[in-house]
């Protein structure tokens, strides 16, 4: 105890006595890969520490409360995440290869948290781990865990968990919280991504500057008080459902039948659906969808159905193209090689960006000489 215990008091000293002002600003960002190493390293240790402090039953000698509450106390954490914690650790002996990643630094517990709950596919989401941040491997295994569960237990589980909740904060600011199932959730989000962006071209043409956030809420109230606009090439909900499955009411494996950006959906829920909406076949071998080609900006039809769809196979919405970003809502379709620079409307040329990205992307293109004379495309 003593030798690991000073060797911790040390760093804790040295940390103390960090000033980041007397370090060149490469030496900085090195030291800041090896800080976030280390307490990587130090939470894991922190979290298996306790964990058999508690298997002991030690922390009740030093407090009353529960085990995650003692180790949020400890920790400064909020007792959800301890228990998370307590649990991930716990976990850890169905998932070895995690196991040694997670003491090594190499992942974060937040990370491994998500990959203990889906062991199966822990190959995958270790992989995911080692090269991206928490989002991609939440988002990857909340879809295997969704994957697993039979489309219509899910779709009535999503149905009995839907809440809307609301109350005043400190500043008699009404606030509020909610969830929806994809079905409904999906195309909200989708009609408030829409009247979002005709605020932020109304706001950009009175030059008022709002953040998005601000113009978001600003569409929410239009849409409920019934303000939004009609006019609208926007789809609300995208369903991608195999033909064999659709005609036989049920899919087999390898038959996808999911909510573009909102998962797994029962083949009956479609159909169901069907008779109230427009109907897009669309052709893959599996891979690559036909490219579509077009001079000039505007998007035709097929093209928008390839591209909002996401990539072949899953088809599973699009995100951001810029590495670790990982936005699914509020993106813009930027031309890779601009228009204004020669380059054309197809599936190829076109990358979805979010917003700041979208802006950095159009900086660099100016800066580049690729937009002279073409008038400024950025976001807000």
């Amino acid at each position: 105890m003593s030798g690991i215990g000073s060797l911790v008091d040390e760093l804790c000293a040295a940390l103390i006595a960090f000033d980041p002002s007397l370090w060149s600003g490469s030496d900085c960002a090195d030291l800041a890969e090896r800080f976030a190493r280390g307490a990587k390293v130090c939470e894991t240790a922190s979290a298996r520490a306790a964990s058999r402090a508690v298997e002991c039953g030690a922390h009740r000698e030093r407090t009353g409360a529960s085990a995650p509450e003692w180790l949020a106390r400890v920790s400064g954490s909020k007792a959800g995440a301890a228990r998370t914690a307590l649990e991930t650790v716990k976990l850890l002996d169905a998932c070895p290869a995690t196991r040694d990643a997670l003491v090594a630094g190499e992942v974060s517990l937040a990370q491994a948290a998500e990959i203990t709950s889906v062991p199966e596919h822990e190959a995958e989401l270790l992989a995911l781990a080692r090269e991206s941040g928490l989002r991609v491997v939440k988002d990857t295994a909340r879809k295997r865990r969704l994957e697993g569960i039979d489309p219509e237990e899910l779709h009535e589980k999503q149905h009995a968990a839907r809440e809307f909740v609301h109350w005043k904060d400190a500043m008699g600011m009404i606030r509020f919280r909610g969830a929806l199932p994809p079905i409904a959730g999906v195309a909200f989000v989708n009609r408030l991504d829409t009247q979002t962006d005709r605020e932020w071209r109304t706001a950009r043409r009175e030059k008022r500057t709002e953040t998005r956030a601000a113009l978001a809420a600003d569409a929410f109230v239009r849409l409920v008080d019934g303000g939004g606009s009609e006019r609208s090439t926007a789809v609300d909900v995208v369903f991608v459902i195999d033909g064999r499955a659709y005609r036989r009411g049920h899919a087999h494996p390898g038959e996808p039948c999911h909510i573009v950006g909102g998962g797994p959906a029962p083949v009956s829920t479609v159909r169901e659906r069907i008779d109230d909406a427009f109907v897009k076949a669309l052709l893959h071998d599996g891979v690559n969808i036909l490219e579509v080609a077009h001079h000039g900006r505007h998007r035709p039809a097929e093209l928008n159905t390839a591209l909002e769809l996401g990539a072949a196979p899953g088809f599973d919405a699009v995100t951001c193209a810029e590495p670790g970003c990982n936005r699914q809502f509020g993106l813009q379709w930027d031309h890779k090689d601009p228009c204004a620079n020669g380059g054309l409307t197809t599936l190829g040329n076109m990358q979805p960006l979010c917003t700041p990205h979208h802006c950095e992307k159009t900086d660099r293109d100016h800066r580049a000489g690729l937009l002279d004379g073409a008038r400024d495309e950025r976001g807000p």
